[in-house]
């Protein structure tokens, strides 16, 4: 299974980073379901497509997630991206405003040679060509947890990320050091909702600022004591804090907005 859907509302379609899959947002799939149509799926390269080798460019990734959402009939939609997912939500924001109602840039940023990462994007490529996927995915994979490998959720994540095959690996960091959208950000039209847990070691203040100040509409949370992957380190927070946002007066105006024909009253 490499698809999921759930639940009835407006569409909520979740986007995973590097590395993962669908069976990351398990923590927010049950709750987001009870207001939202969820979907989710595994993007080329990750998860059960792991069998495949991913795009070389965030904009053939971009093109693959409208494509799919296209085939399923979905047309306006929520969108909410992490990391990796985060900059293809950004491109599918820039590339068809006019379908993402609500936008939420989780743990992500615009430039994606991600300036001060644990360890330049290049290095990364390097080791993975000389010392193969397992270590490197290690050293990255504990990056993503305040407690490192004693988290829970540390052995489901390097599970996951051991299924990458060597190519896709490589393709996937290199998407993410060719690609950038900070002169772009004004293309953004969804009212946006920006989450940086303050202890993430992928993607700096700089990248949550540029975000923040680049794109129009824009609300900024910052959590305190969380690493990358805040949704399973706190799950309830951030499933609150995305909740009470897309449920919003100023989101939901929107969606009202998006659902009008013309010569309709709002």
């Amino acid at each position: 299974m490499n698809c999921l859907r759930v639940g009835a509302g407006p569409t909520l379609v979740l986007v995973h980073g590097f590395l993962s899959g669908l069976t990351y947002w398990d923590k927010q799939v049950e709750l987001f379901s009870a207001s939202f149509d969820v979907v989710v799926f595994d993007l080329p390269g990750f998860g059960s497509n792991a069998e495949q080798t991913c795009p070389d460019t965030i904009e053939n990734f971009a093109d693959y997630v409208i494509n799919k959402l296209s085939r399923l009939g979905i047309e306006e939609f929520h969108l909410i991206g992490h990391s990796m997912g985060g900059m293809i939500a950004q491109e599918i924001a820039i590339k068809i405003p006019d379908r993402v109602i609500g936008l939420v840039l989780y743990a992500t940023g615009p430039v994606g040679s991600l300036p001060g990462r644990f360890e330049p994007i290049e290095y990364s490529i390097e080791r993975v060509k000389t010392e193969g996927t397992h270590e490197v995915a290690r050293d990255t994979v504990k990056t993503w947890f305040t407690e490192g490998e004693d988290d829970p959720d540390y052995a489901s994540g390097i599970a996951m990320a051991d299924q990458v095959k060597t190519e896709s690996y490589i393709n996937g960091l290199l998407a993410m050091s060719r690609w950038r959208a900070l002169e772009r950000l004004d293309k953004v039209e969804a009212k946006t909702l920006i989450i940086w847990p303050d202890s993430d070691r992928s993607y700096m203040w700089e990248q949550i600022e540029s975000l923040w100040r680049g794109i129009k509409a824009t609300n900024l949370a910052v959590v305190p004591q969380a690493a990358h992957n805040l949704h399973l380190e706190k799950s309830r927070i951030f499933n609150l804090l995305v909740v009470d946002f897309l449920k919003s007066d100023e989101v939901q105006h929107r969606l009202r907005c998006e659902e009008c024909r013309p010569g309709d009253l709002v």
